[in-house]
């Protein structure tokens, strides 16, 4: 880097805070997606003042800014593509209050999830959003790609919990959103347009989350299913059936084909495995709700139901689900996660179409995910040194995004655009939509040195 703009960045945040060692631009060059390039460098703010003058700094030399959590995203979001200054906020890692009077907490953006949750947990309280990479991720992560997980159709993704932020803009300026109440309605809600916007508009430096009273009693049931569509068809019976469950997760033959060559845990070879949860505040509401949703499932003709009589069962039950990510990741030297969402009505035709997919392109993709908001995360898995078969991966990545939007959906629920999913926005978004998504964010960084490339808004 230019040792003029390295200096620059040394007096706003200190020579402890400022790196362009190899190392660390390797380091920085890439996310949990399939996607990398190097930084020119990269700071460590310690607080908003410090993020305002580093944007200032920017926008002043036309140089990129690229907000970086945990980099535990599936998207390639925090990698710079076009170089310039990755801030890592990491080190703004405090929570600033938590109100139980008023169910909410006040955090910093480098706070790890489950660090909030432990926080929480004296009180009685959660921050409900549960994704499944909550052990490491960030909540300003969290917010960049409005994520969920496991209890999403119940509970909602970080946008239901986010009250109000503090945002540096792109010329350092510093905005307030929102407000600390459970209600508000006062100008445009400009809270919502920043969670999920990946960092395009502006870095978040301060987060004001309602929090929720933690659930006490909760019952845990797993059902096999040798035919897809009767799958399909209980989820969807159970989600209008009176009962919202806390978690309602399926597993394809080919994902349990896989967990059963990797593990010990011998799980019935079928076409759909459900795994549901209610959850609730005594035992007798969770098990009344447990048992409406057990009718259901008996209703589709599963071969077999389970269960939990305690939590150690429960446990058990949650084996195969949980084990599903990591099992697979190991099978082939790559593989591309997918988080499409279509209608919960559609979720059976939407795994039927990928096995025709995974059969077309002779591929193997195991299919998991959150039935019961209809988010499934097809995992595809691929030989990345052999040129033929990452040609037919990413035919099928497209066709499977084209399917997801014939099936009425969307191309991501929870993983974000990024790069991955940006030469397919114009499958979901027309002209006009896309004109003002770019309008949008012209507005906000007229330079366009957020996070520049990604989610195609690329503005002139």
């Amino acid at each position: 880097m230019d040792s003029a703009l390295k200096n620059a960045l040394i007096e706003i945040v200190g020579e402890d805070n400022v790196t362009d060692q190899l190392i660390d631009m390797v380091s920085y060059s890439y996310d949990s997606s399939e996607h990398s390039h190097r930084p020119d460098c990269a700071v460590w703010p310690q607080n908003t003042q410090q993020v305002s003058q580093v944007l200032k700094f920017a926008n002043e030399n036309n140089l990129s800014v690229i907000p970086r959590g945990a980099g535990t995203g599936l998207s390639g979001m925090c990698v710079p593509i076009k170089g310039g200054i990755v801030l890592d906020l990491n080190r703004m890692n405090q929570i600033i209050s938590i109100s139980i009077e008023d169910r909410i907490a006040i955090v910093q953006p480098g706070v790890v999830y489950a660090d909030l949750e432990k926080a929480l947990a004296p009180y009685g309280f959660l921050f409900p959003p549960d994704p499944g990479s909550g052990s490491v991720c960030t909540l300003g992560g969290n917010v960049a790609t409005n994520a969920g997980g496991v209890k999403g159709a119940k509970y909602g993704t970080t946008r239901d919990y986010v009250l109000g932020l503090e945002v540096v803009l792109a010329d350092g300026g510093i905005m307030r959103t929102g407000a600390r109440t459970m209600k508000c309605v006062s100008g445009f809600d400009l809270t919502k347009l920043m969670v999920g916007s990946e960092g395009m508009l502006g870095v978040v430096t301060e987060i004001t989350l309602k929090i929720n009273p933690k659930p006490t009693a909760r019952s845990t049931t797993v059902a096999s299913f040798p035919d897809l569509e009767n799958a399909g068809r209980a989820v969807t019976q159970i989600m209008y059936s009176g009962i919202i469950p806390s978690v309602l997760e399926i597993m394809d033959r080919y994902t349990i084909h896989c967990i059963n060559q990797n593990t010990d845990l011998n799980l019935p070879e079928v076409d759909a495995m459900l795994l549901i949860e209610t959850d609730g505040y005594t035992k007798e509401e969770t098990d009344y709700q447990m048992a409406k949703v057990i009718e259901v499932l008996k209703a589709n003709n599963p071969d077999q139901i389970k269960q939990a009589a305690d939590d150690a069962e429960a446990a058990s039950l949650w084996k195969g689900r949980k084990s599903a990510y990591a099992v697979l990741a190991r099978i082939k030297t790559h593989f591309v996660l997918e988080d499409v969402t279509v209608p919960m009505g559609n979720i059976a035709a939407l795994l039927k179409g990928i096995g025709r997919l995974a059969e077309k392109y002779d591929l193997q993709i195991a299919t998991f995910g959150h039935a019961g908001d209809g988010n499934l995360h097809p995992q595809i898995l691929y030989d990345g040194y052999n040129p033929d078969e990452v040609h037919r991966t990413e035919k099928a990545v497209a066709e499977l995004f084209q399917l997801t939007i014939e099936l009425n959906g969307t191309l991501t629920g929870e993983h974000g655009i990024g790069l991955a999913k940006a030469p397919f926005m114009h499958l979901e978004h027309d002209q006009n939509a896309m004109a003002m998504m770019r309008a949008v964010k012209k507005a906000f960084d007229p330079k366009n040195i957020l996070n520049p490339g990604k989610m195609a808004l690329e503005v002139n």
